[in-house]
């Protein structure tokens, strides 16, 4: 068998086929994005700080591997330990992909063991805190790794000035997604007597739910993208998994030839570790801090997605007329009063959580579709999984600091609040980094067509 030595196809071919291949891109977001809305944000953290409650000493720890942790915290420190995981694999991945092209078979190995185990969460019931939070760490880190191939396909089905459109509908599509299966979710949850379960029994089914949804939407995507060719050796496919951390290094190093995309990349790294936090940190916020009920939870998050689909096409058009670097600073502040109103809410008060909800709603789908459309104008042909591959660690798998500061926070305050507002120091330095890059420069310097606005 001879090497393959095809030169890289065009990324965007006919606009036939490029629609074919976006209207399937965006059905991973829509089947992924349950696990992100019903189990990390909405049902999995309560739950499994009850969980842990249950089998925690007249002080409130549990004792992992004989480190005394309190309960409340448990959950903060799993999502944390789910993504130095993602850091361990994602280079491997993003290696492989880039040298052999097929993306499609990592796409589904990675989203059919997150779907698996966000499934086997069904069985999470009792003490079993320690089965709850390795079901985490393997779901957390499966999507983090799946979220690394799924973007990479993006400069390759979308011309340059179709980026942020293309992205902010695959935001869109998720949130939809998010929004009907919560409200399937709320239907279960408050009427669970009715069915005849109890209210664990309709949690774990909750989040079963989501993993059965992740893994049977899947099969969209994997029909309709398909996997470019490129240049490489038999040896060095056959070498591609022992090199992913040669090529992680080599990856780095080439970045510091670009860094106005290091730059970028540092900039989203601290604010998006912000977002990641706020994201998984709510509902146990809601209910352990305000005081809030799972139905008034739910529903909250159902807002959240409501609106975050119009938010993310809303800010998708305020890009076209802005630019993406002004959309998203302007969002930036927004999140930081978002933190600051959190603070100073009241408990046992819904109708100021939903307030919340709503402005929370209305930024996060378009601050992070839109990052996303940026950063890829700023990745050179041919390395589009490599870089991708750093942007998932600043994206998920980099975001380890948030959960842990806020961990942090409550362990050593027994405060939510205090727990909440640490959270403000990642917007306001990321303000800082994101306005001081020369978005324009950095797309000419990474060798591709500029956009009529960026």
């Amino acid at each position: 068998m001879t090497a393959d030595t095809t030169e890289p196809e065009e990324y965007a071919t006919g606009p036939a086929e490029r629609l074919r291949e976006q209207r399937g891109w965006y059905f991973y977001d829509f089947a992924c994005s349950v696990y992100s809305t019903s189990v990390l944000t909405v049902f999995l953290g309560p739950y499994l700080t009850s969980v842990a409650r249950a089998a925690s000493d007249a002080e409130g720890f549990v004792h992992p591997l004989g480190i005394p942790v309190r309960a409340g915290s448990l959950f903060a420190y799993a999502v944390s330990a789910s993504i130095v995981v993602a850091v361990l694999v994602m280079p491997m991945v993003g290696a492989v992909a880039d040298r052999t092209g097929r993306k499609k078979p990592l796409l589904a190995a990675s989203a059919y063991l997150g779907a698996a185990a966000t499934a086997g969460m069904f069985f999470l019931a009792g003490e079993r805190y320690l089965l709850g939070a390795f079901l985490l760490i393997v779901a957390n880190a499966s999507l983090a790794v799946s979220m690394v191939l799924y973007n990479a396909y993006l400069p390759q089905i979308a011309e340059p000035d179709e980026r942020d459109k293309v992205s902010s509908r695959g935001w869109a599509f998720g949130y939809t997604s998010g929004a009907l299966v919560l409200v399937l979710n709320l239907v279960l949850y408050s009427g669970h007597d009715s069915f005849g379960l109890t209210e664990g029994e309709a949690v774990r089914i909750c989040l079963a739910s989501a993993g059965v949804w992740w893994g049977a939407f899947t099969l969209v995507p994997l029909r309709r993208l398909r996997d470019r060719h490129v240049r490489a050796a038999g040896a060095e496919r056959a070498g591609a998994v022992g090199g992913g951390w040669r090529q992680l290094r080599a990856t780095l190093k080439d970045m510091r030839r670009h860094p106005l995309t290091l730059s970028f990349l540092l900039a989203y790294l601290v604010y998006n570790d912000g977002v990641q936090t706020v994201i998984s940190q709510a509902s146990v916020y809601g209910s352990e801090e305000l005081g809030l009920d799972q139905t008034t939870l739910i529903t909250a998050v159902l807002l959240v997605q409501v609106l975050a689909v119009a938010g993310a096409l809303g800010m998708g058009r305020l890009a076209r007329t802005h630019g993406a670097k002004r959309t998203i600073l302007a969002s930036l502040a927004v999140w930081t009063l978002i933190l600051a109103a959190g603070y100073f809410l009241p408990a046992d008060a819904p109708v100021f959580f939903y307030c919340l909800a709503a402005a929370i709603g209305l930024v996060l789908g378009g601050s992070q579709a839109l990052s996303r459309s940026l950063f890829s104008h700023l990745v050179p042909r041919g390395k589009e999984a490599e870089y991708f591959s750093a942007y998932e660690m600043s994206d998920r798998g980099l975001s380890w600091l948030g959960p842990l500061v806020f961990g942090l926070a409550y362990q050593l305050t027994g405060s939510y609040r205090d727990a909440i507002i640490s959270l403000v120091i990642f917007f306001a330095v990321g303000f800082v980094l994101l306005a001081r890059v020369p978005v324009r420069r950095a797309v000419e310097e990474a060798g591709n067509p500029l956009p009529e606005r960026i």
